[in-house]
């Protein structure tokens, strides 16, 4: 049975890091598959050029959801890219468009009930990020290892019959309990 299409006004978008082996691409197409949107905000680290940069990774489902994300401008949707620091290389490009995606810096959304929003990345107010980009870069490494560890894990539950565990979720439950 097909499910129907779910529209939005606007869908936000963040840190889906194509290029990099942890990025769950797949899992993005199945969403962007079942929704839709007038204003979609990609809010920074959709490439991660960081990866990139030490090797290239690209598999189909990457180039999956650029072709998706592109054949909805064509469809109508407003499409606006606010680039992060894995994908700053983007930077030079604030106020073009590719393909029907706006590169922007930041955008003003406005809600349905007229609230308006600043959007942006937020990598702007990360002290690490701005001031020592080395800390950033080494921290950057040790969460791609995180990200291997985590996904052989996930190798092995899936051939015993377990679902998918999230290593970053259970670091996100154990913050919330120490609250």
């Amino acid at each position: 049975m097909a499910t129907s299409t779910r529209r939005f006004r606007a869908l936000f978008i963040s840190d889906v890091h194509l290029g990099a082996k942890g990025s769950q691409a797949e899992r993005l197409l199945d969403f962007l598959r079942d929704h839709d949107a007038d204003v979609i905000y990609l809010v920074g680290d959709i490439v991660d050029g960081w990866q990139l940069k030490s090797g290239w990774y690209w598999p189909q489902a990457h180039n999956d959801v650029v072709q998706k994300l592109l054949r909805q401008a064509r469809k109508g949707a407003r499409i606006i890219y606010l680039p992060g620091n894995h994908d700053e290389f983007l930077r030079d490009y604030y106020g073009t468009h590719f393909g029907g995606v706006e590169v922007q810096d930041k955008a003003m959304h406005e809600g349905a009930d007229g609230r308006r929003y600043l959007v942006i990345h937020g990598d702007h107010f990360d002290l690490v990020v701005t001031q020592a980009r080395w800390l950033a870069l080494l921290g950057d490494k040790a969460y791609d290892i995180a990200i291997t560890a985590n996904r052989i894990f996930n190798t092995l539950r899936r051939r015993l019959g377990f679902p998918y565990w999230s290593l970053s979720a259970m670091g996100q439950a154990e913050s919330q309990e120490m609250r």
